[in-house]
């Protein structure tokens, strides 16, 4: 699992508080990732690269969000193989077990329970003008499931539950972690001081990889076009085949702008793989044509994905492995989720126990 750290250029570290006395308590940080679809170098490097390099520096809750997985159409048999081989890609990237939480959603009932109850302070309206909801619909608001219009207040349960202080997302994630807040400042006016205000943690690279065939869409584990991504699981030979055919902008010289998407795109993938910055690489290449520039990403992205996909190998041919560590984490979950939510259901005045 060490050698995915050879891929890693410096990343922020996550800010620690001061307790009384000068010791220094690590801020919590939830992060969550569906098992769905193909798992790119998009979600490594927007995320799950970022988690690794910060986990030591903080309280990390990683999970699996099977549950949100349900908002959108799938089987039994492929939600188990994708929550496994998840399971497995957070393992192979390098996420420690000993320094982190790493559980599945579902294990963890608290999760749907308080967000049925976060339900009761959160308003319609303000589902209604979710953007991600309006992009997922595709203008069929009649006819998706109700999962995918609640996902956020689920979002937000995932969040609050563990008295996250960071949220590590993208920018399209930022309008769900304002939410959150809203709907945690809600509830704490009307029931008394209960949930941490999270806030989101953007980072400014590398947070919004964009499709290989179309630099002004994210790129999609989803996507209809195996050349939208770069798998974490295709052979060297796919990967140069396809950062060979990702689009390029008019004109021959590698540079970046808002007029050089697809340029940018591919300028920003190297240098998050190879730790160099935009600005050395433009000079590199000044003159030498796509071609070049081309051949090297691939053979950047081959080397950096090389020590993960032999984890990757090894983790498939033992799967218990994963499912040792999902188990134990949904045990650590289970025990702050629980607290957490014994405070809440008296809050709120549920259930006829002690008053």
């Amino acid at each position: 699992m060490g050698g995915a750290a050879t891929v890693q250029r410096e990343v922020e570290t996550v800010p620690v508080r001061e307790r009384a006395g000068g010791s220094v308590q690590r801020r919590r940080v939830f992060s969550g990732i569906q098992p769905s679809g193909n798992f790119h170098i998009g979600n490594y490097l927007g995320a799950i690269r970022n988690w690794v390099a910060q986990q030591s520096a903080s309280d990390n809750v990683f999970c699996i969000v099977d549950l949100h997985a349900l908002s959108l159409p799938t089987t039994r048999e492929g939600l188990r193989r994708n929550i496994q081989d998840l399971a497995n890609v957070l393992l192979a990237a390098g996420l420690d077990p000993d320094q982190s939480i790493i559980f599945v959603q579902s294990d963890v009932p608290e999760h749907p329970e308080l967000c049925w109850l976060l339900n009761s302070v959160t308003q319609f309206g303000e589902l209604r003008r979710m953007t991600q909801f309006k992009d997922k619909s595709g203008g069929q608001d009649e006819s998706v499931s109700a999962a995918l219009f609640d996902y956020p207040v689920l979002q937000a349960a995932d969040i609050l539950l563990y008295d996250t202080e960071l949220v590590p997302v993208g920018e399209d994630q930022k309008q769900h972690v304002e939410l959150t807040r809203d709907i945690a400042a809600r509830f704490n006016s009307r029931y008394g001081q209960t949930f941490v205000l999270p806030e989101a943690d953007i980072k400014p690279d590398g947070a919004r990889i964009m499709a290989l065939d179309d630099p002004t869409k994210k790129m999609s584990k989803s996507a209809a076009s195996p050349n939208n991504y770069i798998a974490l699981t295709d052979d060297a030979d796919t990967i140069r085949r396809k950062i060979r055919r990702a689009v390029t902008d008019s004109g021959s010289d590698v540079t970046s702008g808002r007029d050089k998407p697809a340029l940018s795109n591919l300028l920003t993938i190297y240098g998050l793989f190879s730790g160099e910055s935009v600005s050395t690489l433009e000079e590199r290449y000044a003159g030498r044509g796509y071609g070049a520039f081309k051949g090297d990403l691939a053979e950047v992205v081959v080397d950096a994905l090389a020590p993960i996909q032999r984890r990757l190998v090894e983790l498939a041919a033992d799967p218990d492995v994963a499912r040792r560590v999902l188990a134990g984490g949904a045990e650590r979950a289970r025990e702050r989720a629980s607290a957490k939510m014994e405070i809440v259901r008296n809050r709120m005045g549920l259930g006829f126990g002690p008053p």
